[in-house]
């Protein structure tokens, strides 16, 4: 099929490039002409493992092509996919300037019959929404359907999710154009649900926000824990065991960022808000994540009082592991929070430095190792759970820093080995220990 993907963030890029792998061939638009010029040199706008060399592999056999000009592919295309940004308004309203931009230009370039998918995390309603200004924008009436497809990635193992994901969603106004969706769906042999747009458009919302409620229960039993002499580790564990339950986003931590979760609970609160429902519950994980960096930084200055002039190691910059991604980053509110109480900071990450440097503050320090960040430390905390920090060698941290003392904000390392291994080690929900 001759596809058009407009806009080339996580969604859209990734969601062209499979595409393209998957035998289709493939236009992704941007407004941004640089960034185009960027990808047409084969270089990312993003960091997503496994995603340059898909990108130039459908390049290089001419599946894959980058452009400008969006009625130019528009017209080429039979189905049109919308993956541009919805941020979140001050209010938390999801800000939908860019999707009513991009159905206008649809509208104006459209010369026959095109499916419009939005594939961009929308409320409820916006598939009616795009209909209308498409409608009122076309300059001669042509036929179209517009579909409810939401993405259901994770930043890190977005290619993965795309090409094996759990379910696929397509929400259509008939089962004609929903054929149209699954045919290009099919190669994936997947779960395929089809319902009406709006209900798509709900199971995108009701899904993250979910999740985001599971995790912020999860931390709200780290604190009973902490109060109880309890291990959230072993609690999260009996509660995982049971299949009704399972043992996915319930590890007590920092609580969740990026892109998505914050954004989209915000969201369906004031979505539900404006339809009359007070979504007390999803408020209430809403603050509890909220909570979650300042519950960490008075772990961090109860462990080191005074903080003034003391040396902190911070480990993870971004969102989430494999990801350069600083959206939401907890390292932000923490790094800030610990250079206010007087604290200095040195901070690594494995690929988000070029992106933190633009959002933390200018006292920050960036070193280009975990042990250059920890050399003569009073304290490393631990703010991302990289795979490359599981594996570190703690006996030569421990050896550059001024003090053995580890604040772990993810639950990384086993408290007993951590003991036995020299240091001072607290964490979330568990006893801290004591060097042995």
């Amino acid at each position: 099929m001759n596809i058009c993907v407009v806009g080339t963030g996580y969604v859209g890029l990734v969601t062209g490039a499979v595409f393209a792998d998957l035998g289709n061939d493939v236009v992704c638009v941007d407004n941004v002409a640089s960034k185009i010029e960027a990808l047409r040199a084969g270089q990312m706008p993003i960091y997503e493992p496994g995603l340059e060399e898909m990108v130039a592999r459908n390049v290089a056999d001419g599946r894959l092509s980058f452009t400008t000009d969006l009625a130019a592919a528009v017209r080429r295309s039979v189905i049109v996919f919308i993956t541009v940004g919805t941020p979140a308004k001050d209010t938390g309203q999801t800000d939908l300037a860019a999707v009513d931009d991009v159905a206008r230009e649809i509208a104006q370039a459209m010369e026959r019959y095109t499916v419009i998918v939005n594939k961009s995390t929308v409320p409820v309603g916006t598939g009616e929404r795009v209909r209308e200004v498409i409608e009122r924008h076309q300059t001669s009436p042509v036929p179209f359907d517009v579909v409810s497809n939401p993405e259901f990635l994770r930043e890190g193992s977005a290619i993965e999710d795309t090409l094996r994901p759990d379910r696929i969603v397509i929400g259509a106004p008939t089962q004609q154009v929903a054929m149209t969706l699954l045919e290009l769906y099919a190669p994936l042999e997947r779960p395929m649900i089809i319902t009406d747009v709006p209900s798509a458009e709900m199971i995108k919302y009701a899904s993250n926000a979910f999740l985001a409620t599971k995790i912020s229960f999860a931390n709200a039993i780290a604190n009973l824990c902490e109060m109880a002499g309890a291990d959230v580790s072993q609690v999260t564990k009996g509660m995982g065991l049971d299949a009704r339950i399972g043992p996915a986003f319930l590890s007590a931590g920092l609580g969740y960022g990026g892109s998505c979760f914050p954004k989209d609970t915000d969201s369906l609160i004031h979505t539900a808000a404006t339809l009359g429902y007070e979504f007390a519950l999803l408020r209430a994980a809403v603050e509890v994540n909220r909570e979650r960096s300042g519950h960490f930084v008075a772990l961090v200055e109860k462990a080191l009082a005074p903080l003034d002039g003391k040396t902190v190691a911070v480990l993870g910059l971004a969102f989430k592991p494999n990801t350069d991604d600083m959206r939401e980053a907890k390292s932000v509110e923490v790094i800030t929070r610990l250079l206010t109480l007087g604290a200095s900071v040195r901070a690594y990450d494995p690929v988000a430095i070029p992106n933190a440097a633009t959002v933390l503050p200018q006292d920050t320090v960036f070193c280009d190792s975990p042990y250059a960040a920890a050399e003569q430390a009073d304290a490393v905390a631990l703010v991302t759970e990289w795979n490359e920090f599981k594996f570190l060698n703690l006996e030569r941290l421990r050896k550059v820093m001024r003090r053995p003392l580890i604040l772990d904000g993810r639950n990384l390392w086993e408290p007993e080995r951590m003991r036995r291994l020299g240091f001072e080690y607290h964490s979330i929900g568990r006893k801290p220990v004591a060097p042995a």
